[in-house]
């Protein structure tokens, strides 16, 4: 069925009526011919098209294309559906094609086909060809010419490759493949545009690239040195703080160097002239194909409260609203949500605060920052200068004129200018505070959120202590931290124990959701009901977490119907995979063998094991597993010293995927000759019963392993379960 559409120029600066065929497969898939837009066909036929064309130039058997199309659901009649596919595509290509005509497009390969690419017809072989030149300018030193081809190429994508028709853990892995390729044209063309400086030609593909990997951090790092270059550094610093907030809430793992040296250089650059402007759309530099330019649907800065409905959490909300009740009739309240990273702990503290907002309540925000840089006391900087901003301009400046300036509009360099005072001036700051706060409060309610408490820098803590112990009538105070990697340090511990006391506190600990819960969360993602066995299966999968599990939710909802095989099938998200891969690109060769042998025991790894496994001692060990501690990947068991376990079984799962199959088997060997039984080969869950119900202590064995840093032999932990 053809659908009209607009006359299209062809991708080599062709006229539009020389076009005689025009091919998409960055983004949604699509076809024109000779101007008029065709529909693709049936779902899995334009499977059929997408993967020929991401494999363009490059044959691709038939039982490959049917294991990626249908994954382990294969029907007996799969290669004749694949021959009918095929015949129906060669003649939509090639409308006066007889009906068993080969044709041009479309060839025999074997027992596959091979798709050929004419030039300027498809988006991706002129998007590789741009890049291509692109590399070749730069090192020539002709670098304006290099980013022009950047940005021509970078301008071909339209959302993420092949939209809307990912479909198990195979297909998904070829159109990821595809995104990777925009994703590192896109760090390099923000190098170059940032250090010419041309920042604004390369900002609309950037912020691409962010909405479609919210947690790829270097490309967050390119978007926040682009924007700053461009003179928008509260937006810069506004992406950072998203991101940083993903990872350390959702995932539990800090923002890399990468990205920290990204935010360094906004706290420290100089901000150019406000003549800056963003790029007129009508001088485009490269043809637009025939594609719709209208992508503010994907373009735009991550942002941390796009998590979703609140699901799971009434008895918490409810209990959080009932603390904070007395201060909307003039009384005081102190709240404290902990839990691990995923948990959902900002979220639910974005859902109290929008419903005291929605009862005229005024609520102002903070968080605190991870890493160097980040100026003290940052998060109450955020939060006083929107409560000051409240409020009349004759108290507005009344306040700004005293030690309240220090603190909201250092002098100076507004990003490194220090705003701690010591001594009596420190408590005359902290003061105003409390009474800048009460002059509001006096108004109207006020919530006040400081988020991230476990990074909250010495002078914050103090600061949140004195708050909560002298908080003003009609006041909220509502802090939120991880528990657990890292665990509360001793101020943070200090802090808390002192606000324990105060009066009105409540503190909340959220645990995981339960599988009714991640059943609900289905709904809500996709608009269809589960069944209980595959909303068992993605609670076990996720150990109940809610961000884990709406991601996973995420990649299955393009895939038909959610049933407890499709959910037991799933793949790695992307958005968790992009970090653990891009921490593991830091490493060195050593310690990557040691996380991906780790990775092949199970999600608990007992020292003495793991050294064996690899045939090293366990001092050298240890010294290995320090980065990865450090990067979020392992963590300490909290109950033996000498194990650990990954952050969560998909980061395990993910590091597995990343090993040879060679190195696989010989870990398994290694393994086996050390514990006298067969590791658990597992590539993927199988659902709630059998894989998950192993018996956790299959590892145990009698042997114990002598240890060259205590000097003496500790057991295996009863904890080492199978992967």
């Amino acid at each position: 069925m053809a659908v009209p559409t607009r006359s299209i120029p062809s991708g080599d600066g062709r006229p539009a009526e020389d076009a005689s065929l025009r091919l998409q497969i960055l983004g949604p898939p699509r076809i024109w011919h000779g101007g008029v837009e065709l529909d693709p066909g049936p779902r899995q036929q334009t499977r059929v098209l997408a993967l020929l064309l991401a494999r363009a130039g490059k044959p691709i058997s038939a039982p490959e294309l049917i294991d990626l199309i249908w994954d382990d659901d294969v029907p007996a009649s799969a290669l004749n559906v694949i021959h009918k596919y095929v015949g129906v595509l060669r003649r939509l290509l090639e409308p006066g094609l007889p009906v068993r005509g080969v044709g041009s497009f479309i060839l025999r390969r074997g027992n596959g086909y091979l798709f050929t690419v004419a030039p300027g017809t498809l988006d991706l072989a002129v998007f590789r060809e741009h890049v291509v030149r692109a590399e070749a300018a730069r090192a020539q030193r002709r670098y304006e010419a290099a980013l022009d081809h950047y940005v021509r190429g970078l301008g071909l994508w339209r959302g993420p490759a092949g939209d809307g028709l990912a479909h198990g853990r195979t297909m998904t892995s070829v159109f990821a493949a595809l995104d990777a390729e925009l994703y590192e044209a896109c760090v390099a063309a923000a190098d170059l545009a940032v250090s010419l400086p041309r920042p604004e030609r390369v900002l609309p593909a950037l912020q691409l690239a962010a909405s479609m990997a919210p947690l790829h951090e270097p490309v967050q790092a390119g978007l926040v040195r682009a924007l700053a270059a461009a003179g928008r550094q509260a937006e810069a610093l506004s992406v950072f703080g998203a991101v940083r907030a993903r990872l350390v809430e959702d995932l539990g793992v800090d923002p890399g160097p990468t990205l920290l040296a990204a935010h360094r250089q906004v706290l420290t650059r100089t901000p150019p002239p406000a003549t800056a402007t963003e790029p007129d759309p009508r001088s485009h530099p490269y043809p637009d194909m025939g594609m719709d330019t209208d992508t503010d649907s994907r373009v735009g800065c991550p942002s941390a409260g796009t998590a979703g409905a609140l699901v799971g959490r009434t008895k918490e909300l409810a209990a959080l609203r009932r603390t904070m009740e007395p201060a909307f009739t003039g009384g005081t309240a102190v709240g404290i949500v902990q839990g691990e990273p995923g948990v959902g702990k900002t979220h639910l503290l974005e859902e109290a605060a929008a419903e005291a907002a929605r009862r005229g309540a005024l609520v102002v925000r903070g968080r605190c920052l991870n890493g160097e840089g980040t100026p003290p006391m940052w998060p109450w900087a955020q939060a006083i200068g929107a409560l000051v901003d409240a409020l009349p301009s004759v108290a507005r400046e009344k306040w700004l004129q005293g030690e309240l300036g220090r603190l909201v509009e250092p002098p100076g360099d507004e990003f490194t200018a220090t705003v701690l005072p010591e001594g009596g001036v420190r408590f005359r700051l902290f003061e105003r505070v409390v009474a800048v706060l009460g002059e509001a409060a006096a108004e109207r309610p006020v919530v006040l959120v400081i988020d991230d408490l476990q990074w909250a820098d010495g002078a914050s803590l103090e600061l949140f202590g004195h708050v909560a112990a002298r908080l003003p009538g009609g006041t909220v105070l509502l802090g939120a931290l991880r528990d657990r990697a890292p665990a509360p340090g001793p101020r943070l511990s200090r802090t808390l124990a002192a606000v324990s006391r105060t009066s009105g506190h409540r503190r909340f600990r959220l645990g995981p959701i339960t599988p009714d819960a991640v059943a609900e969360l289905v709904r809500h993602e996709t608009g269809r009901a589960t069944v209980p066995d595959a909303a068992r299966t993605l609670h076990a999968r996720t150990a109940g977490n809610p961000f884990l599990a709406r991601e996973l939710i995420r990649l299955l909802a393009d895939g038909g119907a959610l049933t407890d095989a499709t959910a037991a099938r799933a793949g790695v998200p992307t958005t968790v995979r992009d970090v653990v891969l891009d921490r593991m690109a830091c490493l060195d060769s050593d310690t990557r063998d040691l996380v991906q042998a780790a990775a092949l025991i199970g999600p608990d790894v007992e020292l003495g094991l793991l050294a064996r496994v690899v045939g090293a001692d366990a001092e050298s060990c240890l010294e290995h597993l320090e980065p990865l501690t450090a990067l979020g990947i392992l963590e300490p068991g909290p109950d033996d010293p000498f194990s650990f376990r990954f952050a969560h079984d998909l980061v395990r799962e993910t590091v597995r995927a990343t090993m040879p199959p060679s190195r696989a088997s010989r870990l398994r060997s290694a393994a086996r000759e050390a514990t006298g039984r067969d590791p658990p080969d597992r590539n993927r869950w199988t659902g709630a019963v059998g894989p998950l119900a192993m018996d956790r202590n299959r590892w145990s064995g009698p042997q114990a392993v002598h240890s060259p840093l205590a000097g003496s032999p500790f057991p295996h932990s009863s904890s080492s379960g199978a992967p």
